[in-house]
Protein backbone atom coordinates (compact mmCIF):
# COMPACT_ATOMS: atom_id res chain seq x y z
CA UNK A 1 0.00 0.00 0.00
CA UNK A 2 2.80 2.43 0.91
CA UNK A 3 4.63 1.69 -2.34
CA UNK A 4 1.52 2.57 -4.37
CA UNK A 5 1.03 5.77 -2.40
CA UNK A 6 4.68 6.74 -2.81
CA UNK A 7 4.50 6.09 -6.56
CA UNK A 8 1.35 8.19 -6.84
CA UNK A 9 2.96 11.05 -4.93
CA UNK A 10 6.08 10.80 -7.10
CA UNK A 11 3.95 10.83 -10.27
CA UNK A 12 2.03 13.91 -9.12
CA UNK A 13 5.26 15.72 -8.23
CA UNK A 14 6.76 14.91 -11.63
CA UNK A 15 3.62 16.16 -13.37
CA UNK A 16 3.72 19.42 -11.38
CA UNK A 17 7.41 19.85 -12.16
CA UNK A 18 6.83 19.20 -15.87
CA UNK A 19 3.97 21.72 -15.91
CA UNK A 20 6.10 24.35 -14.18
CA UNK A 21 8.96 23.76 -16.62
CA UNK A 22 6.59 24.01 -19.60
CA UNK A 23 5.18 27.31 -18.29
CA UNK A 24 8.68 28.68 -17.72
CA UNK A 25 9.64 27.64 -21.25
CA UNK A 26 6.55 29.30 -22.71
CA UNK A 27 7.23 32.49 -20.73
CA UNK A 28 10.84 32.52 -21.95
CA UNK A 29 9.67 32.03 -25.54
CA UNK A 30 7.12 34.84 -25.13
CA UNK A 31 9.76 37.12 -23.61
CA UNK A 32 12.12 36.38 -26.50
CA UNK A 33 9.39 37.14 -29.04
CA UNK A 34 8.57 40.35 -27.15
CA UNK A 35 12.24 41.41 -27.14
CA UNK A 36 12.50 40.73 -30.90
CA UNK A 37 9.44 42.87 -31.53
CA UNK A 38 7.35 39.91 -32.66
CA UNK A 39 4.34 41.01 -30.63
CA UNK A 40 1.79 38.82 -32.41
CA UNK A 41 3.67 35.68 -31.41
CA UNK A 42 4.33 37.09 -27.93
CA UNK A 43 0.64 37.78 -27.38
CA UNK A 44 -0.33 34.27 -28.53
CA UNK A 45 2.17 32.73 -26.11
CA UNK A 46 1.31 35.04 -23.22
CA UNK A 47 -2.47 34.71 -23.29
CA UNK A 48 -2.74 31.08 -22.05
CA UNK A 49 -0.13 31.75 -19.37
CA UNK A 50 -1.97 34.89 -18.27
CA UNK A 51 -5.27 33.02 -18.17
CA UNK A 52 -3.63 30.41 -15.92
CA UNK A 53 -2.61 33.16 -13.49
CA UNK A 54 1.03 33.87 -14.37
CA UNK A 55 1.56 37.42 -13.08
CA UNK A 56 4.48 38.24 -15.38
CA UNK A 57 2.52 37.06 -18.43
CA UNK A 58 -0.49 39.09 -17.27
CA UNK A 59 1.61 42.26 -16.96
CA UNK A 60 3.23 41.75 -20.35
CA UNK A 61 -0.11 41.02 -22.01
CA UNK A 62 -1.55 44.14 -20.39
CA UNK A 63 1.29 46.18 -21.87
CA UNK A 64 0.59 44.76 -25.32
CA UNK A 65 -3.08 45.74 -25.01
CA UNK A 66 -2.19 49.19 -23.73
CA UNK A 67 0.17 49.87 -26.62
CA UNK A 68 -1.76 47.96 -29.29
CA UNK A 69 1.19 45.78 -30.22
CA UNK A 70 0.26 42.31 -31.45
CA UNK A 71 -3.33 42.83 -30.27
CA UNK A 72 -5.86 45.62 -30.79
CA UNK A 73 -5.28 48.55 -28.45
CA UNK A 74 -7.73 48.21 -25.57
CA UNK A 75 -7.18 50.13 -22.35
CA UNK A 76 -9.89 48.16 -20.57
CA UNK A 77 -8.15 44.86 -21.34
CA UNK A 78 -4.80 46.36 -20.36
CA UNK A 79 -6.08 47.49 -16.95
CA UNK A 80 -7.77 44.11 -16.43
CA UNK A 81 -4.49 42.22 -16.91
CA UNK A 82 -2.51 44.81 -14.95
CA UNK A 83 -4.88 44.46 -12.00
CA UNK A 84 -4.60 40.66 -11.94
CA UNK A 85 -0.81 40.85 -11.95
CA UNK A 86 -0.68 43.81 -9.53
CA UNK A 87 -2.82 41.98 -7.01
CA UNK A 88 -0.25 39.16 -7.11
CA UNK A 89 2.49 41.67 -6.25
CA UNK A 90 4.04 42.22 -9.70
CA UNK A 91 5.68 45.63 -9.25
CA UNK A 92 5.70 46.52 -12.96
CA UNK A 93 1.98 45.80 -13.14
CA UNK A 94 1.39 47.88 -10.00
CA UNK A 95 3.29 50.74 -11.62
CA UNK A 96 1.42 50.45 -14.92
CA UNK A 97 -1.95 50.15 -13.14
CA UNK A 98 -1.08 53.28 -11.16
CA UNK A 99 -0.39 55.13 -14.40
CA UNK A 100 -3.69 53.84 -15.84
CA UNK A 101 -5.56 55.28 -12.86
CA UNK A 102 -3.68 58.56 -13.17
CA UNK A 103 -4.60 58.88 -16.86
CA UNK A 104 -8.01 57.22 -16.72
CA UNK A 105 -6.97 54.58 -19.27
CA UNK A 106 -9.32 51.61 -18.98
CA UNK A 107 -10.39 52.65 -15.49
CA UNK A 108 -12.06 55.70 -14.04
CA UNK A 109 -9.43 58.35 -13.35
CA UNK A 110 -8.61 58.24 -9.64
CA UNK A 111 -5.52 59.90 -8.15
CA UNK A 112 -5.91 58.07 -4.82
CA UNK A 113 -5.83 54.68 -6.55
CA UNK A 114 -2.96 55.89 -8.75
CA UNK A 115 -1.01 56.91 -5.66
CA UNK A 116 -1.72 53.60 -3.92
CA UNK A 117 -0.47 51.44 -6.80
CA UNK A 118 2.55 53.65 -7.52
CA UNK A 119 3.45 53.67 -3.81
CA UNK A 120 3.28 49.87 -3.68
CA UNK A 121 5.41 49.61 -6.81
CA UNK A 122 8.00 52.02 -5.42
CA UNK A 123 8.15 50.19 -2.10
CA UNK A 124 8.61 46.68 -3.51
CA UNK A 125 10.58 47.16 -6.74
CA UNK A 126 14.35 46.80 -7.03
CA UNK A 127 16.07 50.07 -6.13
CA UNK A 128 16.72 51.31 -9.68
CA UNK A 129 13.06 50.84 -10.61
CA UNK A 130 11.73 51.88 -7.20
CA UNK A 131 13.35 55.29 -7.53
CA UNK A 132 11.62 55.85 -10.88
CA UNK A 133 8.29 54.60 -9.54
CA UNK A 134 8.68 56.87 -6.50
CA UNK A 135 9.27 59.93 -8.71
CA UNK A 136 6.07 59.20 -10.62
CA UNK A 137 4.17 58.61 -7.37
CA UNK A 138 5.43 62.02 -6.19
CA UNK A 139 4.33 63.63 -9.46
CA UNK A 140 0.82 62.23 -8.90
CA UNK A 141 0.97 63.46 -5.29
CA UNK A 142 1.69 66.99 -6.52
CA UNK A 143 -1.87 67.05 -7.96
CA UNK A 144 -3.47 65.75 -4.76
CA UNK A 145 -4.76 67.24 -1.53
CA UNK A 146 -3.27 66.15 1.81
CA UNK A 147 -6.39 64.09 2.50
CA UNK A 148 -6.08 62.30 -0.84
CA UNK A 149 -2.41 61.50 -0.19
CA UNK A 150 -3.28 60.20 3.26
CA UNK A 151 -6.00 58.01 1.75
CA UNK A 152 -3.59 56.64 -0.89
CA UNK A 153 -1.03 55.86 1.82
CA UNK A 154 -3.70 54.22 3.98
CA UNK A 155 -4.79 51.94 1.14
CA UNK A 156 -1.18 51.06 0.29
CA UNK A 157 -0.36 50.22 3.92
CA UNK A 158 -3.39 47.97 4.21
CA UNK A 159 -2.91 46.25 0.87
CA UNK A 160 -3.85 43.50 0.01
CA UNK A 161 -6.58 43.44 2.68
CA UNK A 162 -7.97 46.70 1.32
CA UNK A 163 -8.60 46.06 -2.37
CA UNK A 164 -11.19 48.71 -3.16
CA UNK A 165 -9.31 49.60 -6.35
Amino acid sequence: MRTSTNRLIAAVLLLLLATACAQAGALNAASSSFARGDFVVASRLLKPLAERGNARAQAMLGFLYETGQGVPQAYGAASYWYRLAAEQGDTRAQYLLGLAYDKGHGVQQDVVAAYKWLDLAAAHAPRHMGDQFGRLRNAVASKMTRDQIAAGQWYALRWPAESDF
